[in-house]
C-alpha cells in the first residue's frame, strides 16, 4: 500500500511563507497538491512528474508557488510565498503514476488514488 505524508503546515501572517512537504512511500509516482477551503470544493494548486522533470503550478498561483522533488524523487515540496488569507485552506498531497502529464489529466484529482491526511495552512494577522 502506498503511504503519502504530509507536513510543513501551520499559521503564517500575510505576506509570509511556508514549504510543504510530501513523502511517498513510491518514488515512481507523480505527485500534485490539492487545497480544500471550508465549503468549498478541491482545488488544483500543483503537479510534478516522477522524475521532476515536469512541473505546473495553477496559472493563479505560479507567481507565489513552486513545485519541486528532491533527487531521490521520493519527497516532494510546495514552496509558498507572499501567502494571502485566501490561501487559508487544507492542502492535500496525493500521488499516482500518471500516463502522461497533460493539464487535463494532473489537474483531475480522480486521477489520484493516494492521498495524505492533509496539512492545515492557515495565514492571518
Amino acid at each position: 500500500q502506498v503511504q503519502v505524508v504530509e507536513s510543513g503546515g501551520g499559521l503564517v501572517q500575510p505576506g509570509g511563507s511556508l514549504r510543504l512537504s510530501c513523502a511517498a512511500s513510491d518514488s515512481r509516482f507523480g505527485m500534485a497538491w490539492f487545497r480544500q477551503a471550508p465549503g468549498k470544493e478541491h482545488e488544483f494548486v500543483a503537479a510534478i512528474s516522477w522524475s521532476g522533470g515536469n512541473g505546473y503550478v495553477e496559472w493563479s498561483l505560479k507567481d507565489r508557488f513552486t513545485i519541486s522533488r528532491d533527487n531521490a524523487a521520493t519527497t516532494g515540496y510546495l514552496q509558498m510565498n507572499n501567502l494571502k488569507p485566501e490561501d487559508t485552506a487544507v492542502y492535500y498531497c496525493a500521488a499516482d503514476r500518471l500516463s502522461d502529464f497533460t493539464i487535463e489529466r494532473i489537474t483531475n484529482r480522480f486521477n489520484y488514488r493516494y492521498w495524505g491526511q492533509g496539512t492545515q495552512v492557515t495565514v492571518s494577522s
